[in-house]
């Protein structure tokens, strides 16, 4: 499927050709964006590829439920400030009437996969979390 390997191989090149299996109306939402529209998403692709230093993005399980697509995805690579970061995830993947993905919503731990790796936000997190520990 074209749209997975969009992000399999993501690319400058990839990018510029999804026009054919994204609709221009596309929604999609993670733990740091909501976006609507196929050129805030090629923006969002394009600053992943200048934020994350060798990305790697693998699917490793796919559902599929009437015109819903359910991925199980690891992903990695290198961010400014933590350094090597990896964090596993599902998305929620719709179709239009045309067969374009016209809405994707990703489902992953930011605090426990991010923020929790920053030096100053990291430290109130871990600090906050032992406190709300039951043991």
């Amino acid at each position: 499927m074209n749209y997975i390997h969009l992000f399999e191989n993501l690319s400058e090149d990839r990018i510029r050709g999804c026009d054919a299996y994204v609709s221009p109306d596309i929604h999609f939402i993670d733990p740091f964006n909501d976006i609507r529209g196929i050129e805030a998403f090629k923006k969002l692709l394009h600053k992943t590829l200048e934020d994350v230093r060798d990305p790697v993005f693998q699917v490793t399980r796919r559902i599929k439920d009437e015109d819903i697509l359910y991925l199980k995805w690891e992903f990695s690579g290198s961010v400014r400030v933590i350094g090597h970061w990896s964090v596993t995830g599902l998305s929620e993947i719709e179709f239009d009437d045309q067969g374009r993905v016209c809405r994707h919503v990703d489902y992953w731990d930011a605090s426990t996969h991010f923020y929790n790796r920053l030096p100053v936000i990291g430290s109130l997190i871990r600090l906050i979390r032992r406190r709300l520990q039951i043991s």
